[in-house]
């Protein structure tokens, strides 16, 4: 007779684990990859490289010579964070920019705080602001695809002169639009296209790596508060980094909380603050820090909507 085998839960298995999960990203990030290359050349391509190489090898030195912990690269988180900088910075700075940025995401805001799980602060974002803070030239100085002709981007000229300029710039507002959601306009090197960057967040939500909560609310909330403001609704959700932050960082499992109705707070959060800096702040984009600042509320949103446990009934 067999001995009944009694073990600790979890008791349902599932197939998908972290670098399932991660490298399901890194696919899902692949179209935007191939539209940055089309839209901003060759050179859009070693500026990920730049930022992937350092992440993972900084991940590794950290892991294997300062901790003396395992070395955990093959999970994808390291070359998602590289991925998710390079995205977020513009095409056409030095390479040692993603690098060095890549560096202190992973080194200061991932391993100093122990590694993949028990980071407070999203990665890439970290990197970003600190690239923004030591080089803000470099980290503002726009090209525009296929010609490489440097400008302002859409949200610098609407911070500088408004939104008739944008449309004036653009020809109507339906060309526009149309740039907006394709990718034909100044910005950083994964933003732009807001199309490839909605396949990629389809192929996550089909897949349940993430789910709707954090991008509806997020994205509902620039909409509506742009609008109460007297801004553009459309432009203000398909321009800057709005589509990236809302599906592929703002959702990062990490840093955001553990409920769907923390989520829910968690995303309108940071819409407000993007509007917020967006419309009154001396930056044109506000995702990047809005983000962070809401990292930093994740514990007490977890803590204050706590789901009820099973069988217990309130008084």
């Amino acid at each position: 007779m067999d001995k009944l085998v009694v073990s600790t839960s979890a008791h349902i298995k599932d197939i998908e684990s972290i670098p399932r999960i991660m490298w399901g990203v890194n696919l899902a990030l692949l179209p935007t990859l191939i539209g940055a290359v089309y839209f901003f050349g060759v050179y859009a391509l070693w500026i990920v490289l730049s930022s992937v190489v350092s992440a993972v090898i900084t991940e590794a030195v950290v892991q294997k010579f300062i901790l003396k912990r395992p070395v955990t690269v093959s999970d994808g988180s390291a070359v998602t964070c590289g991925i998710l900088l390079a995205f977020s910075i513009p095409p056409a700075v030095p390479l040692w920019l993603p690098a060095v940025g890549s560096f202190v995401a992973m080194a200061i805001a991932k391993q100093c705080f122990g590694g993949l799980g028990w980071n407070v602060f999203n990665p890439a974002m970290i990197g970003r602001a600190f690239l923004l803070i030591s080089w803000p030239i470099e980290m503002t100085t726009w090209t525009l695809p296929l010609n490489g002709m440097t400008g302002a981007s859409p949200l610098g000229i609407l911070k500088k002169d408004g939104l008739e300029k944008v449309i004036e710039f653009f020809g109507d507002r339906g060309i526009m639009y149309t740039d907006l959601f394709i990718g034909n306009i100044r910005g950083s090197l994964g933003e732009t296209s807001c199309v490839l960057l909605l396949l990629g967040a389809i192929y996550l939500l089909y897949k349940r790596y993430i789910s709707w909560h954090i991008p509806v609310s997020f994205l509902g909330t620039v909409a509506g508060l742009s609008w109460i403001i007297g801004g553009d609704p459309l432009f203000a959700i398909l321009s800057g980094g709005c589509i990236l932050g809302a599906f592929f960082i703002a959702t990062d499992m990490v840093t955001s909380p553990v409920t769907k109705t923390g989520q829910l707070i968690f995303g309108a959060g940071i819409g407000a603050l993007v509007v917020l800096i967006r419309a009154k702040a001396g930056y044109p984009e506000g995702v990047c820090y809005a983000v962070l600042l809401m990292n930093t509320l994740t514990p007490l949103i977890d803590r204050w909507i706590k789901p009820k446990p099973y069988g217990v009934v309130k008084k």
